[in-house]
């Protein structure tokens, strides 16, 4: 029964989506080897905001939906490696509004998710750090920690 509930929101999502969506932002359910639509499993990708030191990247996430949404919220991940503060070794995001135990609601859409990844890359925040180096650098030499970002970014370059 849930299972159909949450296939059921994420066609609406895929629905409302393609109506309107966030420019340059790219959010398309995974496609199986027979040409099927997996709606559990979304490929994603997120532009660096421009005039922020992620501008000209366009970053790579996959969200995992289980059978629980949109009860239980999905789970979000970048490339494993991906340099910041806020996302674990593994790519996993950490981000409040996909926390179960605080800031997630069943009413946040794809749409909210991806724009709130996006603030979250400029933005990261200090007192929910994922991962040792991002966080020092963030942290403790600013300097560094733009170019490691800069770096990233040329790293992903934008869909074309």
């Amino acid at each position: 029964m849930s299972a159909g509930i949450a296939r059921g929101r994420l066609a609406e999502e895929r629905k409302a989506w393609r109506r309107n969506h966030p420019h340059g932002f790219v959010a398309k359910p995974e496609t199986l080897p027979d040409g099927s639509v997996n709606l559990m499993v979304w490929h994603c990708s997120i532009p660096g905001k421009t005039g922020t030191d992620w501008e000209g990247g366009c970053y790579p996430v996959t969200i995992h939906f289980s059978e629980d949404y949109p009860s239980k919220p999905p789970k979000c991940k970048f490339p494993q490696g991906f340099f910041h503060p806020n996302v674990y070794p593994s790519g996993t995001v950490c981000l409040s509004i996909l926390n179960e135990d605080s800031g997630w609601r069943p009413a946040i859409t794809v749409k909210q998710i991806l724009v709130g990844i996006q603030d979250l890359l400029d933005q990261p925040n200090p007192a929910d750090p994922a991962q040792t180096e991002g966080y020092h650098l963030f942290i403790q030499d600013a300097i560094e920690y733009k170019k490691r970002v800069k770096l990233q970014a040329k790293q992903y370059p934008p869909l074309v």
